[in-house]
């Protein structure tokens, strides 16, 4: 089944985003502890300085976190992921004030705190609503994007819980029964994440990679998050920093596999990658 990404829409803010052309979401970690050291920000001019680079390569949303997800990061508490966050979004509306900006946590009261006082435009759960119920009445009760994403667990057990029969049917089994939840909660505009490197085997997560076309066809925006992870660096035997061509190999096959949206740390090279298979794709269909 083809989807026609034209009609593949999200309402950001009042204005609607289309998937003709798939979207480079960058990262941006004010936190002192993520997975890759590159992506980390602190201060007000490094986020400031991290987001006019952003914007100068091309990324069409910014997705900013206080919280580290990565395998047997420490727990948070939502006081400090606010503080953290509200200093990046107060950076990045000063240099970038139009931004569409997506707030990285699992937690309700934080992203309300984020779209009522700084205008964030799209939440993004690592957690898929579990590890805070209250998340998707706030998602709904804001009418703002959200991006379900699949993980078992959390981050300090999510890797412990790998045990699947057939990890794309599953992960796509348990998305659907959510997407339905939160239709029915008035969750309008979702984008799907399949979670790459949670609560996933390196092998499970290639399977999922060469199978995304599947998730796909559930009719709504994809969301590949393959920047520097795991399973680049282990199979390669490098290092989230040597990881950035296994980033772009990656990505270019999520692309060719019909992602709408490439979350990474390195938007000049996505953003290359991005026009590169539209204009493959281009020369097929002429």
């Amino acid at each position: 089944m083809k989807i026609d990404k034209k009609n593949l829409t999200i309402n950001t803010g009042g204005a609607l985003m289309d998937f003709s052309i798939p979207k480079v979401m960058g990262i941006i970690n004010v936190t002192p502890d993520s997975f890759f050291s590159g992506s980390r920000t602190n201060c007000r001019e490094e986020i400031k300085e991290r987001v006019c680079s952003m914007r100068e390569a091309g990324a069409d949303i910014l997705d900013l976190g206080g919280y580290s997800s990565r395998p047997g990061a420490e727990d948070v508490s939502a006081e400090e992921e606010y503080s953290r966050l509200a200093r990046g979004l107060e950076a990045v509306r000063a240099v970038w004030p139009e931004a569409i900006v997506s707030i990285d946590t699992f937690r309700g009261c934080v992203a309300r705190k984020c779209v009522e006082e700084w205008g964030a435009e799209i939440v993004n759960d690592i957690s898929g609503g579990m590890l805070y119920p209250e998340m998707w009445p706030v998602v709904a009760d804001l009418k703002v994007p959200y991006v379900l994403m699949h993980m078992r667990g959390n981050p300090q057990t999510m890797q412990a819980m790998t045990d699947y029969a057939d990890v794309t049917a599953e992960v796509i089994s348990d998305l659907a029964r959510k997407v339905y939840e939160l239709r029915g909660l008035g969750v309008n505009d979702i984008i799907i994440d399949p979670g790459f490197g949670f609560a996933k085997t390196v092998g499970q997560n290639f399977r999922i990679l060469d199978e995304l076309g599947e998730f796909c066809k559930m009719g709504m925006p994809v969301l590949a998050g393959l920047s520097r992870k795991s399973m680049i660096w282990k199979t390669l035997g490098t290092t989230p920093e040597g990881s950035l061509p296994g980033t772009v190999a990656l990505d270019a096959i999520a692309l060719d596999r019909g992602a709408d949206i490439l979350r990474v740390h390195d938007v000049a090279e996505a953003v290359q990658t991005v026009r590169l298979i539209q204009a493959m794709k281009e020369q097929e269909e002429a």
